[in-house]
């Protein structure tokens, strides 16, 4: 069986090579030949989807042969086929049957009115509320995986003024949960966690707020394939320009996740290649910290003091509106932003082009 260092190389190198599905796959097959194949219960709260249709176009391994050969998909609002009282006696008869199970969350949860803003199904006729649910199968899951930032976090739905009152799934549950935020999560993220814990029976390493560090340990900007722009100070002015996007909007600095080297859509491409800012949809504020989404990230500049973009990457991940807010505040008094304006040098910033 693969070490659980072998196990993270692999996922690492899946974003430049076939090895996920030649070898990984494998070592998850004989791990899914046991008596029981591990059941998985996939619900869907406040959502549009996207995390779905992301889980469906993974490609290492192909979706086939996720749900033929390894989990036992008990229950998914899309792929399952039942509704209203049926739904729910399905899912009531997985847990049921399936003394261990993981269930993955899709979608803030609505609290407002009691969670009447959301229904996943029926019980004799009357509606059966996602909080509700998710409180029911997730309380006795053997792992809860929280996936894309509408489950993480909130997302879109828990936005100003969030009149539904959603919320992410670990807020509502009073037990760990695995984040692995995006809008949507890259199929990658999310079938790398679920395989380790079918393999180890746990997740990958976990950050301070429960994402797999092997997906999300570095900033966007870190492994950014415009970095060396960046480093000197080649900015571009508008999207679709030359340059370092840093200057129009990218969120790139502050935002955790492997996008440049992994890239999207069968690991063709990735937003800044295709010349548009990085948004910061892993991050735990967004939308709201995020926005507007073209403007130019605020920065720290005061006597004695000068915050650079990986400084401000390190705090952002618990606290990354009230940071964005409070930078907010330095650039006005400041009257300059990070990285020096298009005149500078490289060897003339404090920062030294980090």
């Amino acid at each position: 069986m693969l070490t659980r260092r072998e196990f993270l190389k692999l996922c690492v190198s899946t974003a430049v090579t076939w090895t996920l599905t030649d070898v990984l796959f494998e070592e998850l097959v004989k791990a899914a030949t046991g008596p029981v194949k591990p059941k998985v219960i996939w619900l869907q709260a406040s959502a549009c989807t996207g995390n779905t249709l992301s889980f469906t176009n993974t490609v290492n391994p192909y979706l086939s042969r996720v749900l033929l050969d390894l989990v036992d998909l008990r229950y998914h609002p899309n792929l399952s086929g039942v509704m209203g009282d049926a739904a729910m006696r399905q899912i009531e008869e997985a847990i049921a049957k399936a003394p261990e199970y993981v269930v993955v969350v899709e979608g803030a949860i609505p609290t407002g009115l009691n969670g009447l803003f959301g229904t996943i199904g029926e019980r004799n006729g009357k509606p059966v509320t996602m909080m509700q649910v998710v409180k029911e199968v997730g309380e006795r899951a053997k792992a809860v995986v929280a996936i894309g930032v509408c489950a993480t976090h909130g997302g879109p739905f828990a936005a100003y003024p969030n009149p539904t009152g959603c919320i992410g799934v670990s807020k509502l549950l009073k037990r760990p949960v695995i984040n692995c935020p995006g809008c949507p999560c890259h199929p990658d993220w999310f079938v790398g966690t679920l395989s380790s814990l079918l393999l180890y029976g746990e997740p990958p390493d976990l950050d301070h707020i429960n994402r797999p560090r092997v997906f999300y340990g570095q900033t966007v900007h870190d492994l950014c394939t415009r970095r060396s722009y960046f480093e000197n100070g080649l900015y571009a002015k508008y999207p679709g320009d030359f340059g370092c996007m840093y200057q129009i909007g990218c969120k790139g600095p502050i935002t955790y996740a492997d996008c440049p080297r992994r890239k999207w859509n069968e690991y063709v491409n990735w937003p800044v290649e295709d010349n548009t800012p990085c948004i910061g949809c892993a991050n735990p504020g967004f939308p709201d910290a995020s926005s507007p989404f073209f403007a130019h990230l605020p920065s720290v500049k005061a006597p004695n003091l000068y915050v650079n973009a990986n400084t401000l990457g390190v705090a952002a991940g618990a606290v990354t509106a009230a940071a964005i807010g409070a930078h907010a505040i330095g650039q006005i008094k400041s009257g300059r932003g990070f990285g020096g304006s298009h005149k500078d040098k490289p060897g003339d910033r404090k920062d030294g082009g980090q």
